[in-house]
């Protein structure tokens, strides 16, 4: 199958989308990726790349082609930017960069903004291929609850476009069956959709590197490790508030690995309420790197900020965690925290409640190695029944291959 992924966010660039692709194209599948200069999350173009783009010109088998982007920064006026160029750029360049190129679908990885998808509509027009979109941020729902958009006016503005965006998919994937219902009202029903979860990458199903280096000086605590983006959405105030809540409990440690358009005013949180000993912020590091510090941890940190949207998301985190074999304790609603819940594989408090999430993770502390070995073991065995990396890309390929082709 001749496939075009269009992602705004592709490699180096941390996201399940890479996963997808590499094992696409391991699979056999002729595959191009359509993306943007990489700068996420912290809003710069990253300085390898400027170096030497040409290094970043393939990845495993798939040809990259990229369009200029305004870089995300960290105000919102450059994120709307940001948003903007690649959907102009995608549209006035993406076409010309591909052109002479046959392709049999086209798949979007569509996390915000849901505007990335409309390159692909207009090049599955040009090339007369389908196009199928994986949804895992709800618009205009998002940009209400992230307070980028306010006006009720331009938010029933931004309802109309995801309107003709999903009536122009001919198949629309979903991460929660949570999305469903707020997707059908857009796409005029619900015959096009299908549910699609994420799975654990494939680099978590080994770690041979052992422990991650970096957490040896912190060998003697109980290390709870948060991983990933740290934004608005992860609600970083509540997560600070919940280490001061513990500052007296001895050996407890808050390790942050990631970063964000949030980082810096969640480090000057720390430092001023004198946390900089028990809450410690490591930096962003290549997900190959990740197993060591999943498994150095005693305990992994997943949130999300109380809003009704992300009470119905499954936080592309919980799949990586759960396959870890590492307790979890969550500070979230809905859909995330009902995994957690019905995998056995930790504690979870309400969205918000940072005195929920201390009680948790002290929980978690006064277990014994053997109850939290248990925990980790069942949020393992609850990952490969339900989120089984190769039999959810068995179903997608199935779903998007054309008839010719099967």
């Amino acid at each position: 199958m001749r496939l075009l992924i269009v992602s705004q966010y592709f490699w180096p660039e941390n996201f399940r989308i890479n996963d997808l692709c590499g094992e696409l194209s391991a699979r056999g599948h002729d595959v191009t990726v359509l993306t943007g200069l990489p700068n996420y999350p912290d809003g710069h173009i990253y300085a390898a790349y400027r170096s030497d783009p040409t290094t970043f010109a393939r990845f495993h088998d798939a040809d990259i082609v990229r369009v200029p982007v305004v870089p995300r920064g960290s105000s919102n006026v450059r994120l709307v930017l940001n948003y903007l160029s690649f959907v102009l750029f995608g549209l006035l360049l993406g076409p010309w960069k591909l052109r002479g190129r046959e392709f049999d679908a086209i798949f979007v990885f569509q996390t915000s903004p849901i505007t990335s998808a409309l390159p692909a509509l207009l090049i599955g027009k040009l090339k007369r291929a389908p196009v199928s979109m994986w949804v895992l941020d709800l618009w205009p729902d998002t940009l209400s609850a992230i307070g980028i958009v306010k006006s009720p006016r331009a938010l029933a503005m931004v309802g109309y476009l995801v309107r003709f965006i999903y009536r122009h998919c001919a198949l629309i994937l979903v991460q929660s069956r949570a999305f469903t219902k707020n997707v059908a009202r857009y796409a005029g029903g619900t015959d096009k959709i299908r549910y699609f979860p994420g799975w654990a990458e494939a680099v978590f199903e080994t770690n041979e590197e052992g422990v991650a280096p970096e957490l040896l000086p912190h060998a003697n605590t109980f290390k709870v490790v948060f991983a990933g983006n740290i934004g608005e959405a992860q609600d970083f105030p509540a997560i600070v508030e919940a280490a001061d809540l513990t500052r007296a409990v001895d050996g407890l440690r808050w390790i942050i690995v990631g970063d964000g358009r949030g980082a810096a005013e969640a480090m000057a949180d720390v430092r001023r309420r004198g946390l900089d000993d028990r809450v410690i912020f490591l930096g962003r590091f290549p997900i190959e790197r990740m197993p060591g510090f999943f498994e150095g941890a005693d305990a992994l940190l997943v949130s999300l900020a109380a809003r009704p949207i992300w009470s119905m998301t499954i936080p592309g985190k919980v799949q990586s965690y759960l396959a870890s074999g590492t307790p979890i304790v969550g500070m979230l609603d809905g859909e995330g925290a009902r995994v957690i819940a019905e995998s056995g594989a930790g504690l979870a408090g309400p969205a918000g409640d940072a005195r929920a999430l201390a009680d948790n993770v002290v929980r978690l502390m006064r277990r014994s190695p053997e109850e939290r070995r248990r925990m980790g073991l069942a949020g393992r065995d609850y990952c490969a029944r339900e989120f089984d990396r190769r039999a959810l890309i068995d179903r997608l390929e199935e779903w998007m291959m054309p008839p010719s082709i099967s």
